[in-house]
C-alpha cells in the first residue's frame, strides 16, 4: 500500500468526499470567480488577458474554499466572504506570477506559464497590479482587522520567499529551517484565509485562534506534499515539470531527511549535482532513488499527515455541521492529492 492510499485510514474523522465541499459552497465559488473577473477590469488590456488566462487554467482554489467554509462554519450569512475569497485568490495569483518568473518555470497547472507566453516583465507587473488592487479594495471595505491580517500575511510570505532564495543550494538547511520557510511562504496566506472567515463570523477569540491554527497546519502540510510530489509525481499528472526544486537549488524535506542519513561520499555527490546546471535527467532520478532508499519521501508524507492531524484537532471547538465535515474533507484532500 503506497503512502497516498494509506491516507484513507489515517485520520480519526471519517473522510468526506470533496462533493461535501461543493454542496456547501459550490454556488459561492462561482461568485468568487465572477468577482475575480470584475476586479480584473482595467484600461490596460493585458491585465485582463493574463488574469483571465490564469483563471481559466483552473487551480485548486483551496484558499478561497477554506475562507468560504470557515465563514459559514462561524455562522456568517452575509456576502462579504465572496469578495474576501476573491482577494485572497488575487494575492495567491500574484505570488504565482512572481514565483514562475523567479523559478523560470514554463509550465503552470499543465499549461504554458504566463511568463513563457507574455514575458517576465508583463508577468511581474501584472502580479504587482493584483497586489495593489487587492489592498485598494481592502481599504474600501473598511474592515481594518482583515486588512491587518492580509498585510501581515503578505509581508510574511515575502520574507519566506526571500529566505528560500538566500538558502538556495544550501545543503546545511535543517528541517527546522525548512519548516520556517514553508510556514511563511505558503502557510501564512492559508492561515489568513481561515482567520478571515472567523473574523467575518465574529466568533470568540478562542474559535478565531483555532481556525487560524487550522489553516496554518493545513498550509504547512500543503507545501510539504507539494515538495514531496516534485520527487514522486509525473509531469503529466503534476501539471508542471518534476525535479524543478532540485534544479533551482531548493532543498526540501525529502532531500533534507535523506541527507541526514546518507554516507559522506553520497553527500558530496549530491552537492556536485545540486551545484551543476542544468541537472541531467539521469542525475535527478539517481537522487530520487537515493531519497527513496533512505525513506525521505515516506518521512515527508508522514510529517504532512501529522500536520493534518494537528489541523483537524483544532476544529474540536466547533459543533458538528456540513461545513466542519467539508473542512475535514479539504484537509484530507491535501494528503490525497497527486497534483
Amino acid at each position: 500500500m503506497d503512502s497516498i492510499s494509506r491516507s484513507q485510514t489515517l485520520l480519526k474523522e471519517p473522510i468526506s468526499s470533496l462533493e461535501t465541499v461543493h454542496e456547501c459552497i459550490g454556488g459561492d465559488l462561482e461568485k468568487v470567480d465572477q468577482e475575480f473577473r470584475k476586479n480584473l477590469e482595467s484600461s490596460v488590456p493585458i491585465i485582463s488577458v493574463i488574469g483571465e488566462y490564469l483563471l481559466l487554467s483552473g487551480g485548486k482554489r483551496i484558499r478561497a474554499k477554506l475562507l468560504l467554509l470557515s465563514a459559514k462554519l462561524c455562522g456568517y450569512d452575509g456576502d462579504l466572504h465572496i469578495s474576501m475569497a476573491s482577494l485572497v485568490e488575487f494575492i495567491h495569483t500574484a505570488t504565482l506570477l512572481h514565483d514562475d518568473v523567479v523559478d523560470r518555470a514554463d509550465l503552470r497547472r499543465g499549461m504554458d506559464s504566463a511568463n513563457s507566453k507574455w514575458g517576465n516583465e508583463a508577468s511581474v507587473l501584472v502580479g504587482d497590479f493584483l497586489f495593489t488592487k487587492c489592498f485598494s479594495l481592502l481599504v474600501k471595505s473598511e474592515n481594518w482587522k482583515i486588512l491587518q491580517v492580509m498585510s501581515k500575511a503578505t509581508t510574511t510570505m515575502a520574507e519566506g520567499e526571500l529566505e528560500e532564495l538566500i538558502r538556495t543550494n544550501d545543503l546545511s538547511l535543517t528541517e527546522e529551517d525548512y519548516l520556517s520557510i514553508v510556514t511563511r511562504k505558503t502557510a501564512s496566506l492559508i492561515s489568513a484565509a481561515t482567520q478571515i472567515g472567523a473574523i467575518l463570523g465574529n466568533v470568540s477569540d478562542d474559535k478565531e485562534k483555532a481556525l487560524t491554527e487550522f489553516g496554518l497546519n493545513v498550509g504547512i502540510a500543503f507545501q510539504i506534499i507539494d515538495d514531496y510530489l516534485d520527487y514522486t509525481s509525473n509531469e503529466e499528472a503534476f501539471g508542471k515539470k518534476i525535479g524543478i526544486d532540485l534544479q533551482d537549488g531548493k532543498i526540501t524535506l525529502p532531500l533534507i531527511f535523506a541527507l541526514r542519513r546518507c554516507h559522506q561520499e553520497e553527500e558530496r555527490w549530491i552537492r556536485r549535482i545540486v551545484e551543476s546546471k542544468p541537472i541531467s535527467r539521469d542525475d535527478f532520478f539517481q537522487v530520487v532513488e537515493m531519497i527513496e532508499r533512505y525513506g525521505g519521501n515516506h518521512y515527508a508524507w508522514e510529517k504532512a499527515k501529522r500536520y493534518i492531524e494537528n489541523a483537524t484537532a483544532h476544529l474540536r471547538l466547533f459543533p458538528e455541521s456540513r461545513e466542519k465535515k467539508a473542512l475535514f474533507a479539504l484537509a484530507n484532500y491535501v494528503l490525497e492529492r497527486r497534483l
